[in-house]
């Protein structure tokens, strides 16, 4: 029967109902002490949703939030991004012999698919991230396995420009910007991520430079131009402190209060390394499981993490929350990422790229057989 109560009663019920939900997810959550160690939080079931978090970090879980239509499947999600209008761009590996099916989809806040392109990336979509440029947003691509390129985008797919490795860094193996086959060394180029030094306007300082981490390659962090032209690069294969095994992803750091920094997973290592926006080494932060990619919001920082965990970091990069954690899982299940069926609500199998919403919400992708792609909503939006 229809609920025919004044609006003002209805809107009452609903703030008390919220409250209840709230008191019985913190009596159900343990919330841990320690500034670099939570114990995990396991999820909470309140009728039919499920709520995972910690204090004042507690999400919605919906999993699964965007859905393809029937014509495109899944084929191993990778990274995630969200435009100011607030639609989610989605980028998946795809299949080599699948060169008509798009590797790039678009679905609008609600999760409702939008448009679909990319098939240029089939057999190597990996990372994906949107700047605005003057009155434009433009979206960047890197594409690893036999793609082996990075490339700028318009949000409707139309190629701004597409290029292959950077010769003249003197990283690379003879012939490698011709290469379409996979060169799992360090003189391939196999890049994984990118972040932005600016907004995309030119100065003469370089604040439109963009960044790219050839995580799968030469392990080396280089830097553009935002017409595409490369510039410098810095790191290189090593032990750490300025050297990496699989720098993985990265971002530009301007969260309030702290001096602007570049920070890369460094994910073999499983740190983040943060770094001068000239490049220069300035610490390590110890404590991941396979760190992916990171991107902040505010004073918040979100890892994901392939060792099933989403770890949230204060502006003082000490762990506040980590989400959906399930490493005991992964180590009891052989190729739990294979298994659906035995994929456990409010838990990940392997984070693989998190972006925040305007809102503050987080959507996870996870590098899993079918593809999963989850919305955590913000149950307080206070923070």
């Amino acid at each position: 029967m229809a609920d025919v109560r004044p609006l003002k009663a209805r809107s009452s019920d609903a703030s008390r109902r919220r409250r209840l939900e709230r008191r019985a997810f913190i009596a159900t959550a343990a919330l841990a002490v320690g500034s670099t160690a939570l114990r995990p939080v396991r999820a909470a079931r309140l009728g039919r949703e499920t709520l995972i978090g910690e204090g004042e970090h507690v999400f919605r879980v919906r999993h699964h939030f965007p859905q393809l239509p029937d014509r495109f499947s899944w084929q191993t999600t990778h990274n995630v991004a969200v435009d100011s209008a607030g639609n989610l761009y989605v980028i998946h590996e795809g299949r080599r012999n699948l060169k008509d099916h798009p590797a790039i989809f678009v679905f609008d806040h609600q999760g409702a698919f939008v448009r679909a392109f990319g098939s240029q990336f089939q057999g190597g979509g990996h990372g994906v991230e949107i700047r605005r440029e003057g009155n434009e947003e433009f979206l960047y691509v890197c594409g690893y396995q036999q793609v082996k390129a990075i490339a700028k985008l318009t949000l409707t797919g139309e190629t701004v420009w597409f290029r292959k490795a950077p010769m003249e860094s003197g990283a690379y193996a003879a012939g490698e910007n011709l290469s379409t086959e996979p060169t799992w060394t360090r003189e391939g180029f196999l890049p994984t991520n990118v972040a932005f030094l600016g907004d995309g306007v030119e100065t003469s300082e370089g604040a439109s430079d963009i960044l790219v981490a050839d995580g799968y390659g030469a392990f080396r962090i280089h830097r553009y131009d935002r017409d595409g032209t490369w510039k410098s690069c810095f790191g290189g294969p090593g032990e750490g402190k300025g050297t990496f095994s699989t720098p993985h992803g990265l971002w530009v750091d301007r969260r309030p209060g702290r001096e602007a920094s570049i920070v890369v997973a460094d994910r073999a290592h499983n740190t983040l390394q943060t770094f001068a926006l000239d490049g220069t080494y300035r610490e390590t932060i110890e404590g991941f499981g396979l760190p992916a990619n990171l991107e902040t919001w505010k004073h918040l920082m979100v890892v994901p993490e392939l060792k099933a965990c989403v770890t949230l970091l204060d502006a003082d990069n000490k762990v506040v929350a980590r989400l959906g954690r399930a490493v005991e899982r992964l180590a009891e299940i052989k190729d739990l990422r294979q298994q659906p069926d035995k994929w456990v609500d409010g838990q990940f199998v392997h984070p693989h790229d998190a972006c925040f919403t305007p809102e503050g919400d987080i959507v996870v992708a996870e590098w899993v057989a079918t593809g999963r792609v989850t919305k955590l909503e913000r149950v307080d939006r206070a923070t």
